[in-house]
């Protein structure tokens, strides 16, 4: 079973299958054939178009190194230059959301919010026009659970502040406010998947970028 498109590559194997007398599958012809038909079109069979080096792909590239240069409070003099800056507090999914909005060429950084630790205060400096500030957070439940088992991955199982629901409430409480005051949109990932929240965010970008050009 094949999916090859190139017509000299097609005639190679099947003379090749043909001598060694097994069979040879096209299992996209016939879905070609029905797309060509009802479109109106002919299938040029041009190979390798998913992994085509456009614009597009180094959009993405540039913003996968800027995602991972600036995760978790990393070169904060460059935030300027972020399309996104997500905060949060441990455990709040800040680096996968990063990572998959960079696949989408949106360029995120994130800075953990620790209790007893200002912000940056480059995060502050921030020009109001510039990258979205955005807050991720979670019921402290859910959060207190996933801490839990980050630690039992880590083999540290004494009880600390890190995974006590007290703590963990005041701290939650702590960056809600903080991003009240500052008047920073929220993101509750509780129940949302990276995608989710990821698409939310997106969405937010593009309904700032659409008020700023009216």
């Amino acid at each position: 079973m094949f999916t090859l498109v190139s017509d000299s590559l097609r005639r190679t194997l099947q003379d090749g299958c043909r001598n060694l007398q097994i069979p040879c599958i096209p299992v996209l012809d016939p879905v070609l054939a029905a797309l060509g038909s009802h479109l109106g079109v002919q299938s040029r069979g041009q190979p390798g178009r998913q992994h085509e080096l456009d614009s597009e792909y180094f959009e993405r590239i540039d913003a996968m190194t800027f995602a991972l240069n600036h995760d978790d409070g990393q070169a904060v003099w460059g935030l300027h230059n972020a399309d996104v800056v997500l905060l949060g507090v441990s455990r709040t999914s800040k680096t996968p959301t990063c990572i998959y909005l960079a696949n989408r060429g949106v360029k995120a950084a994130n800075i953990p919010i620790v209790p007893g630790v200002s912000l940056p205060q480059e995060v502050h400096d921030l020009d109001p026009e510039g990258p979205l500030i955005v807050g991720l957070t979670k019921e402290v439940e859910s959060l207190v659970q996933i801490r839990r088992n980050r630690l039992r991955l880590l083999s540290e199982d004494h009880e600390t502040d890190y995974i006590d629901p007290e703590t963990v409430r005041e701290e939650v409480a702590m960056a809600r406010r903080l991003c009240a005051e500052n008047n920073w949109p929220i993101i509750d990932v509780t129940r949302r998947s990276i995608e989710e929240s990821a698409a939310a965010i997106m969405q937010m970008i593009e309904k700032r970028q659409q008020a700023a050009t009216n």
